[in-house]
């Protein structure tokens, strides 16, 4: 070999160690193999499970659109008929006591009232309803500090003495609260802009409760059935514990 010939190849780069470099670095920088299908598994699963994070938490919402617009479950768990309003005594109710001296409606209000309505001479109906609203309280045990009984008299006969001390009500103590049951009279037209039968009933024909602010928000059925009516005291004097208290 010449000279200049082992001169021109001693100055030519030797690019084979860098054409392997450059040949190791590509093959290094490429993916793995099923890499591309990892990832998208990985994030389909992460779609799936927002979708369903979602679902519960609308489903609530959307059971309860379809509750209350589609099906409206009509089963209910209380035995006499809720009044919707509820209608709050009235201010001018002319109430009075057997004497004839006026009571303030106001003084009915701070306890739960069991009304029973019936004319003075009490025939046979008046007597079993008087007996079930005595025994409707006297089966709450410690709760019946909270409940008062109300007979509203509304005619002009005079209770018989024997219906009076049966009942245990002081006939010379107009005010309610201090004597259970009170016994008062209203003039039938004034207490029919306040308490309604049901279609077709008297008045009569029910118990009708009102709440510690004096709203009317309840009639037992005609011929009510004590233990069906004390489960709905129950309930309401239990709804009502946190806001109401014994005494007016």
């Amino acid at each position: 070999m010449s000279a200049i010939e082992s001169s021109a190849t001693a100055n030519v780069p030797d690019t084979s160690a860098d054409t392997a470099s450059l040949l190791n670095l590509s093959v290094h920088s490429l993916p793995a193999a099923g890499a591309e299908t990892v990832v998208a598994t990985r994030t389909a699963r992460g779609r799936l499970q927002m979708l369903l994070v979602l679902l519960v938490c609308a489903v609530p919402v959307v059971a309860s659109y379809l509750t209350y617009f589609v099906w409206r479950p009509i089963a209910r768990t209380n035995y006499g008929e809720l009044m919707a309003p509820t209608r709050p005594l009235p201010a001018t109710l002319p109430l009075r006591g057997l004497d004839g001296q006026p009571v303030a409606p106001a003084s009915l209000q701070g306890q739960w009232l069991l009304i029973v309505v019936a004319g003075g001479a009490c025939d046979t109906r008046c007597e079993r309803m008087l007996w079930l609203q005595r025994q409707l309280v006297e089966t709450l045990g410690r709760e019946k500090t909270r409940v008062d009984k109300l007979w509203l008299v509304d005619d002009g006969a005079v209770p018989p003495a024997r219906t009076l001390q049966a009942i245990g009500a002081d006939a010379g103590n107009p005010v309610p609260g201090l004597a259970s049951p009170a016994v008062l009279r209203v003039e039938r037209a004034a207490l029919e802009s306040w308490l309604e039968p049901a279609s077709g009933q008297a008045l009569e024909e029910h118990i009708y409760i009102v709440d510690p602010q004096g709203e009317w928000m309840m009639r037992t059925p005609p011929r009510p059935d004590p233990a069906r009516v004390k489960r709905d005291v129950d309930k309401l004097l239990r709804a009502s514990a946190g806001w109401d208290q014994p005494g007016r």
